[in-house]
C-alpha cells in the first residue's frame, strides 16, 4: 500500500508527539508511526523530571547553562545550551495547556527537585512517574486531533532517499534528500511505502544494544541505524549513558529505573559492607554527575567482587519517602523490600544515548527533508553527559524549532511520486527465529563486556572483531528474508553497536562517559 502525507514522524515519544501537535494545529496532515503502542516509549519511563529555569528568587539561566556545561566536560555546543535553556520555560508552559499536571507546594509553585549537577532546584515532577504523566497527556491529544492519524505496530525498516530511484549516493553526495520511509505492517506481514514532503526521527535511544538496561526493548536504535545506512551524519555515539541506580532484580529487562531524584533527596551509596563510598571519588558524593557515580559504583562493585551497591534512604522521614516515591515504594515493596527500612540494591544500567543523528538548530539533519528528534538526535546539548533532567525539555524545545522551520519550508515542497515499491522478491519467510535471537543475545553480551562503562582499546578491538562476524551472517539473512520486526531490529542493533565502537576507537581520550583505560582523564578547570 501506499500512503502520503505533509509529515510521516517516525516515533512516539515526547518528540515525536509533540512536534505531530505542533504542526497539525497548523492544518498539515500527519502519519505518526510506530512499531508497537503509543504508550511503549523511553518517555513514558523517566521518572525524575524536566528541568527548568521557574524560580528565579533563587536559579537564573547562566546557573542552568555552566551547569550543563560542567556536566557535558565542556563538550556542549554552547549555542544548543543557551537555546533549550532559554527556550524551557516557554516550552514548560506548552506541556501545561496539554494537560501535564506537574506538582505544585500549596501555595501554588512549582515542586521543584534537585538532581546531581544541578546547583539549584529546578525539575519540574510529577511524583516519581513524571514521563508517563507527559506521555499520557500526549497521547490524548494526539488522539484529538483530526489531523493526525496513528499507525501502531508499525515498523519503519528504510527510509527512503536517492538511492532507492537509482542513483548512486554516498557520504560525499550533496543534498542527500529523504522522501518518507518503507514501513513494515507487522500484523499484515508487507513493506507499505510512507510518502512525505517532510519526515522526521523521533525513534528513541539505543538501550536494548546492552543487556542490562533501563530502556524499553523497543529502544533498538531503529532511526539512528536507518539514517547511518542512508549517508547521514551520526555523531557522539560513545557517549553513552549508564545510569548509576537500577534496581538490582537478576532477570529483569528492562531493569527498574530508581531516579536519580532520590539521591537529590537524600539517599546515600554504600557498598555491601553498609560503608559510604563516594568521598573517595567525588566531593558532591552522591550528587555528582552521573557518569562519575556510575564510574565510582562500577569500582567498588570491581574491587568488592560484588554485583551491586546500595542505596539508603532510611534515615529520611518514611511517610515523606512513600510521598515523593510511591512508584519506586511499590516496585520494591513487592521484591520484599520496604526502602524507609531497608536498603535499595542498585547497579549502572545502560539509560542514555548522548549522541546519535546530527541535527542543527532547527533539528534538521545532514539529509534534506529529514530531520531527528529526542535522543535518536545529536543537538550538541549533552557534550559528553547528560545532566539529568535535561532530555525532556530538549526534547520539546527542538520539536518547537523544527515544527517552525519545517512549516515554513512546506509550502515549497512536494511529494516523490516515482518512488518504487518495497522489493522483497526472491525472499521467503524466515524460520529460524532461534539465529535472531541467539544473535541479539551475543549483541548484549559482546557490548556490556567491552563498551560497557570502562573501555579500553583491546576489549574494543574484541568487541570490534566479534561484531564484524554477526555483520556479515545478519547482511546475508537479511537480503534473503521477508521483512520481520525480528530480523531489522537485529540488523539496528548491529549498525549501532559498530558505531559507538567506531566512534569510541576514534576519541583517544577519556571524557564524559567514553572513559577508557588508555587514556587517563585530564583535569579540567571549570
Amino acid at each position: 500500500m501506499r500512503y502520503t502525507y505533509d509529515y510521516l514522524v517516525i516515533g512516539s515519544g515526547i518528540a515525536g508527539m509533540s512536534f505531530a501537535l505542533k504542526v497539525a494545529e497548523k492544518g498539515a496532515r500527519v502519519a505518526l508511526v510506530c512499531k508497537t503502542t503509543l504508550d511503549e516509549a523511553n518517555t513514558a519511563l523517566a521518572q525524575g523530571g524536566v528541568a527548568s529555569v521557574t524560580d528565579l528568587s533563587v536559579d537564573d539561566f547562566e546557573k542552568h547553562i555552566h551547569d550543563t556545561m560542567v556536566a557535558g566536560d565542556w563538550l556542549s555546543d554552547p549555542k544548543a545550551v543557551e537555546k533549550v535553556v532559554r527556550e524551557a520555560p516557554a516550552q514548560i508552559r506548552q506541556l501545561l495547556e496539554w494537560g501535564v499536571d506537574f506538582d505544585r507546594r500549596e501555595d501554588g509553585s512549582f515542586d521543584l527537585h534537585r538532581e546531581g549537577g544541578h546547583s539549584e532546584f529546578r525539575i519540574l515532577h510529577h511524583a516519581d512517574n513524571t514521563g508517563f504523566e507527559i506521555q499520557e497527556s500526549l497521547i490524548k491529544a494526539v488522539k484529538g486531533s483530526s489531523n493526525i492519524d496513528v499507525y501502531e505496530n508499525h515498523f519503519a525498516i528504510e527510509i527512503i532517499t536517492q538511492h532507492h530511484l537509482g542513483k548512486i549516493v554516498n557520504r560525499r553526495t550533496p543534498d542527500i534528500t529523504c522522501y518518507g520511509a518503507y514501513v513494515l505492517d507487522i500484523a499484515r506481514g508487507e513493506v507499505d511505502t510512507f510518502l512525505a514532503k517532510i519526515t522526521v526521527m523521533a525513534t528513541g535511544g539505543v538501550g536494548a544494544v546492552y543487556q542490562t538496561t533501563t530502556n524499553p526493548l523497543v529502544a533498538t536504535g531503529d532511526g539512528i541505524a536507518m539514517v547511518y545506512r542512508a549517508k547521514g551524519t551520526v555523531a557522539d555515539m560513545e557517549f553513552i549513558q549508564f545510569h548509576p541506580t537500577a534496581l538490582f532484580h537478576p532477570g529483569d529487562r528492562p531493569s527498574f529505573l530508581i531516579t536519580e531524584a532520590m539521591r537529590g533527596y537524600g539517599a546515600v551509596l554504600r557498598n555491601l559492607k553498609g560503608e559510604e563510598f563516594m568521598h573517595k571519588y567525588d566531593p558532591r558524593l552522591s550528587l555528582a554527575p552521573r557518569d562519575i557515580v556510575a564510574r565510582a559504583i562500577d569500582s567498588e562493585m570491581k574491587l568488592h567482587g560484588d554485583d551491586h551497591v546500595y542505596l539508603d534512604v532510611t534515615h529520611k522521614d518514611p511517610e515523606e519517602t512513600r510521598r515523593h516515591f510511591p512508584n519506586i515504594y511499590r516496585k520494591c515493596l513487592s521484591l520484599g523490600i520496604d526502602i524507609t527500612k531497608d536498603y535499595i540494591p542498585v547497579a549502572p544500567a545502560a539509560h542514555y544515548l548522548c549522541g546519535g543523528i546530527r541535527v542543527d538548530l532547527n533539528g534538521e539533519s545532514s539529509i534534506r527533508r529529514l530531520y531527528a528528534l529526542g535522543e535518536c538526535s545529536c543537538t550538541g546539548l549533552h557534550g559528553g553527559n547528560r545532566l539529568a533532567s535535561n532530555s525532556l525539555i530538549e526534547a520539546v524545545v527542538y520539536a518547537d524549532a523544527a515544527a517552525s522551520h519545517a512549516s515554513a519550508e512546506l509550502p515549497g515542497l512536494s511529494l516523490r511520486e516515482d518512488v518504487p515499491d518495497w522489493n522483497d522478491e526472491g525472499t521467503s519467510h524466515n524460520e529460524e527465529m532461534v539465529l535472531i535471537t541467539q544473535s541479539i543475545r551475543e549483541v548484549n553480551q559482546i557490548m556490556g563486556t567491552y563498551v560497557g562503562i570502562v573501555r579500553s582499546n583491546l576489549r574494543l578491538d574484541r568487541a570490534w572483531n566479534r561484531l564484524d562476524i554477526l555483520y556479515e551472517e545478519t547482511e546475508r539473512l537479511f537480503k534473503c528474508s521477508k521483512a520481520s520486526r525480528q530480523i531489522c531490529e537485529l540488523r539496528n542493533i548491529i549498525n549501532v553497536g559498530y558505531l559507538i565502537m567506531r566512534q569510541a576507537k576514534e576519541r583517544r581520550e577519556s571524557r564524559g562517559l567514553h572513559y577508557t583505560i588508555d587514556y587517563p582523564p585530564v583535569k579540567r578547570e571549570e
